[in-house]
């Protein structure tokens, strides 16, 4: 992959071991590959804010392929963007475990590690958080943020290289719209596949959630364009896989499968 030989010569893995961060779970200041010693695989995930889709989508897939990743002996740690409050609202929403959530609350580990800080266009007179709103509504039109249109659009027309992600009998709350059972979806377009409309719903079912809770997922919106990665690890502390997220709702290589890197 085009990263790789970067990622290695930063020496990732010697860069996380020396990392200290809040543990969700305790409030403790904790090494974040603390208990991580043993593990088979080790997958690390540098998240951006907290109240970011991406990071909600993320560990949507994760829960559900959560019988697969145990069955392969892969250990998993996030450090995502924000304070205690912002990670215990994300674990209860999400189902991600509290132990294996840390929190940075100035994007530090995103520096060191040199993730994409996401468009950054200087605007006279405003604030640091009014320069990252207006750079987040550019990112999310497509501008410094490659295939998040792209994206989008994918959400809405479907997608037959992505699995179904809503059971029949399986009923989609809490978003603007009346409670949508998943059998309606199997009417729209079929089943065994990502049918249209289907991955929106529960995107807008996650913006809902954070925008009714706004202030304890983005404790400071300074770094609401800071943009996160993903990194695999063997016994031996070897990088096999990396990721930089290039912009919104690029969070995976292959947004259809998103764990696909771990087949």
């Amino acid at each position: 992959m085009n990263t790789q030989t970067r990622d290695n010569s930063l020496d990732i893995y010697s860069i996380l071991t020396q990392n200290q961060r809040l543990r969700v779970s305790d409030g403790e200041i904790k090494p974040v590959l603390d208990g991580c010693s043993n593990a088979s695989q080790l997958l690390v995930l540098i998240w951006s804010q907290l109240g970011d889709f991406d990071n909600l989508e993320y560990a949507w897939w994760l829960q559900r392929e959560r019988e697969k990743l145990s069955s392969k002996g892969i250990t998993i740690r996030a450090i995502g963007i924000g304070d205690r409050n912002s990670g215990i609202k994300f674990c209860e929403y999400t189902k991600f475990p509290t132990e294996w959530l840390f929190v940075d609350a100035t994007a530090e580990i995103h520096t060191l590690l040199g993730l994409y800080r996401g468009l950054t266009v200087q605007f006279p007179l405003l604030s640091s958080s009014q320069k990252a709103w207006l750079n987040l509504m550019l990112m999310c039109a497509g501008i410094g943020s490659p295939g998040t249109l792209k994206e989008v659009f994918r959400g809405y027309k479907g997608d037959r290289k992505t699995p179904q992600l809503i059971a029949d009998e399986e009923v989609v709350k809490n978003t603007p719209l009346p409670p949508i059972k998943g059998s309606f979806f199997k009417a729209a377009g079929g089943k065994g596949f990502q049918r249209p409309f289907e991955l929106a719903t529960l995107r807008l079912q996650n913006m809902t959630e954070v925008l009714s809770n706004w202030n304890t997922y983005v404790p400071d919106s300074s770094y609401l364009t800071q943009r996160g990665g993903t990194f695999l690890f063997d016994s031996q502390g070897k990088l096999i896989y990396s990721h930089r997220d290039r912009g919104i709702l690029g969070f995976a290589e292959n947004m259809s499968n998103p764990l696909s890197f771990l087949e």
